[in-house]
Parts: structure tokens; sequence; C-alpha cells
């Protein structure tokens, strides 16, 4: 774990103005514009990256293309991707306090957490791939005698990652590694306002021996660079984390253009559903409020909808508010605090916004709803919790995206089921109950690509990550993120 005496002289280090990472090399981009990076933990400035444009989109994609033809990377042995990728997972644990800090200084989620889910989550998942790749058999067709048939498995070409502010380094890795390791060729648009970790992500590919033009990078705006890699002709594939809105906006994109293939993890609403016989109210009381309220509640699969049996209700009711009340808002460089900072003054007033609508339509406020910390021009908010919520309100029909929870109250497994699916996303979910066929009837009803069961979050890169419905239908994570970055062609050989 990283020490706070790390932490601190990390946190000093100048950064200054970053370049794009194109083709093996730190350039300008073309326009010669910047976009300032502002620390959520104080509201300073303190770094600056490229404001991409089309043109820049165009030389990386360029880049990664030539890199594709030439054989360097897709034609080379899984043999030697495992060696570079491995090299890279050792590089990124080496890194881990600089990354880490890096990123929190960028995003503001509490070091505690960055830490983990952040370089030790990356290093992992490209370690994952690395050693999966020279596992993956193609196949041969049950055919007559005289014919062969075979069925390859191909990278697809170049590949578009566009990821979230909140794990940028973590969810990055979902897509970069498997990509990676099929013999892609990326170029990732990483979030305006959390870019850092990625650039220097690109370099230490670099070092780590991958050939120049496989991994690129471009910062910029989403509405101009990640359109421009939405919009490109020669990009085979998207891979996206983030809103219904701007996934929407891809699928647009490729029909516009050239049919490339998109892979959407959007939103959640995720239930978290609490039956009278839960095994342990206290501990599902704690770990309940951790998974709507770490990272400030910007976790895309976060409890935000907590359906309590009406039996429990009141008993459990206090439970989590002394368990909420117990979490310290603060710096989230230092090692004390539970949660950290909201990743930016913009998101911090729609989660306000999100506040006064949810009192106007008549939630109560049990506690929350205001801002903290604001003497130290940085971006936090309490932990709040409304009750008496209704499935026809905001608060229960829309991804806040911060740490605001809403409470319903169900009395049997029918209605809690029917609350559950009332939303028209499908990303995660969770049940407590002592009672095996509860549980089991419970995962196969509720519409979701996750369900927990008695624990909430902590699923490992060993299990796919995705949604239903409006949640998108990518899916990270596992053996299975693979097929989304490996082409079948058949070959049909008479004898």
């Amino acid at each position: 774990m990283i020490s706070q005496n790390a932490i601190d002289a990390l946190r000093k280090t100048e950064i200054g103005a970053q370049r794009l990472f194109i083709d093996g090399l730190q350039l300008d981009g073309m326009s010669g514009a910047s976009l300032m990076v502002t620390s959520p933990i104080d509201g300073r400035p303190f770094a600056s990256i490229v404001d991409g444009n089309a043109a820049d989109i165009d030389r990386a994609v360029r880049s990664a293309r030539k890199a594709f033809e030439n054989g360097s990377w897709s034609s080379s042995t899984p043999a030697f991707r495992k060696k570079v990728l491995t090299k890279l997972a050792e590089l990124v644990e080496k890194h881990a306090d600089e990354l880490a800090v890096l990123g929190v200084r960028d995003n503001g989620t509490e070091i505690g957490m960055a830490y983990k889910a952040e370089p030790l989550s990356a290093a992992g998942t490209i370690r994952y791939y690395a050693e999966a790749i020279d596992k993956i058999y193609g196949e041969i067709a049950p055919t007559a005698d005289n014919v062969l048939g075979l069925i390859h498995k191909e990278p697809l070409g170049v590949v578009g990652v566009i990821v979230p502010w909140n794990f940028p380094l973590m969810i990055g890795a979902w897509k970069i590694a498997p990509a990676l390791a099929a013999g892609n060729c990326v170029v990732v648009k990483p979030p305006e306002i959390a870019s850092l970790t990625l650039l220097r992500l690109a370099e230490l590919a670099s070092e780590a021996g991958l050939p120049a033009g496989v991994l690129n990078v471009v910062t910029g705006r989403g509405a101009v660079t990640g359109e421009a890699l939405g919009l490109h002709m020669d990009v085979d594939a998207i891979a996206f984390t983030g809103s219904g809105p701007v996934g929407r906006r891809l699928l647009e994109y490729s029909a516009r253009s050239n049919l490339k293939r998109v892979f959407l993890e959007l939103g959640g609403k995720s239930p978290n559903i609490v039956f009278a016989d839960a095994p342990d109210l206290k501990q599902a009381a704690v770990v309940s409020a951790n998974g709507i309220f770490r990272n400030s509640g910007q976790v895309c699969v976060a409890g935000s909808r907590l359906l309590l049996q009406a039996s429990v209700y009141d008993r459990f009711m206090d439970e989590l508010l002394s368990a909420t009340t117990r979490l310290k808002v603060g710096d989230p460089l230092d090692l004390s605090s539970d949660i950290g900072a909201v990743s930016s003054a913009g998101q911090l007033d729609k989660n306000l916004g999100f506040v006064e609508r949810a009192q106007a339509e008549g939630a109560r406020l049990v506690t929350g709803g205001e801002r903290l910390l604001a003497e130290t021009g940085g971006s936090y908010m309490a932990p709040t919790i409304f009750e008496n919520v209704t499935q026809e309100m905001q608060l229960a029909r829309e991804e806040v995206f911060g740490p605001v929870l809403g409470v319903m109250r169900f009395e049997t497994e029918e209605e809690a089921v029917r609350l559950a699916n009332s939303t028209v996303y499908g990303l995660a979910s969770a049940v407590w109950t002592a009672n095996l066929s509860t549980a089991h009837r419970m995962v196969r009803a509720i519409n979701a690509g996750v369900v927990h069961v008695n624990t909430y979050g902590g699923a490992d890169i060993t299990v796919p990550l995705g949604g239903v419905k409006q949640s998108g239908f990518g899916r990270d994570k596992s053996l299975h993120a693979l097929d989304k970055y490996l082409d079948l062609k058949t070959a049909w050989i008479a004898l």
C-alpha cells in the first residue's frame, strides 16, 4: 500500500503541459490549442493537455493503421505479445504510486480506493490478457472427409477506445489490454478531465517494447475528438464506457461512416435489495453505504436504489445512517479520508440539482444533500440519503453519478422484482438473503448483467461486466471480452 509520505511528496510534482502520444512519440496538437487541468481537490489548475481535433485523430488512426499493416504487432506471435504486455504490467506496478497520485489529482478519487482500483487493477488486467492470449485457439469444423473447415481468429484492425473520468486507468485497461493482446492497434480518447494516467500508460507501453503506432492517445473534448474517432472511416471498432446519450451518438456515427462495430457499457440505476432474512443486517448496511458512497458515488455499478423489506426497514435505516455518518469526506490524498472529491465543479452542481428536485417531488432528506469543504476550493459533497422515494421520481429513474441514495420499501419478493426492473437500465444489482432458493430466483428474475448476492461489488477480472437494456451491450473483463476484438474467418478447403 502507498504511504502518506509518498503521497505528500508526489502531490508536489510539477506536471506541466502534456502532449499527444502518436506513433511512439510525444507530439504537439495540430491546432496548438490546450485545455487546463483543474484538480477537484482544491479547484486549482495544475497541468494542461492538448485540445486535440479531427486532424490529430486522423494522425493517430493513420499511425495505428500503418502499424497494423506492417505486422510488427498484429502478425507477431502470441508469445511476443505476451512478453511485451507482461513487461507493461510490471512497469505499471513499478510506477503504481506515481500513477495513483496522478489520477487522484486529476479526478478526486480517494487514494485508498484509487491505488487498488487504478494502477494495481490495471496491471492485473494487462497481465491477465497477456497470459490468456496464447491459450486462445481457432477451431476445426465437423465436415465430410473430403473437406477441411477451419475457423481462424484474427484481430479486427484499428480499435478506438473512449473511457470515462471516474476510473480511466482501470476501465482503459479493460479495453486496451484485450484489444492489444488480440493483435489490434489502438487509439485512445481519454476523458478531458482525467487524461493524465492514460498518457503515462502509453509512455510505459513504449518502454515495455510495444512497437510505435500500436497504442496512441489523443486528448481533447469529446464533442471534437470523440466524434472524429467515431466518424473515422478507417477505425474498425469503438469500445466505449460512458453515458447513454454519447453511446447513442457513437451508434449514429457508425451508421454515418463505415459501419464500424460499437461496444457500449453505459449507465446504471442499480437496485440493492435487502430481504428480512439477510445474514447480517449491520454488515449489509456497511457494504451498502460503501456501494453507493465510495468515490462520491461515481461508479457505474453503484447501488443507487436501496430496496428494503418493510419488516426490517427501520432497523436497517438506523444501521445505514450509522455507517454513513462514520464515512469521512475529505482530501482524497489523505489516507484517512473515506470519500474524496466529486470529479468537477460541474458534476457537483448536477448532483445538487438532483437533491433539489428530489425534495421538490416529495422525497424526504434523511442526511446530507449539501456541499462540503467549500473553503478549500474543491468539489466535495456529503453522502446523501432520501427515503419515501417513489418510482415516478427522477431520483428513482435517472442516474445521478454522485453520492445520492434513494430508499424504497417493499413487502413481497414479487414487489421487489417489479421495483428492481422498473428502470430503463440493467447494469448491476444485489440481493441480500440467507435463503438459497430466494437468491437463485432473484438472480433469474432481475434484469441486470451482474447480480451480487450477500455482497456489493468486488467481482474480479475473471467474470464479465456489462448490462442489458439501456445499460448497453458491451462486455468488459473475462475471456469473453476478447470476442469483441477478434474476427472470425472461415477457410473451406477441398481435399
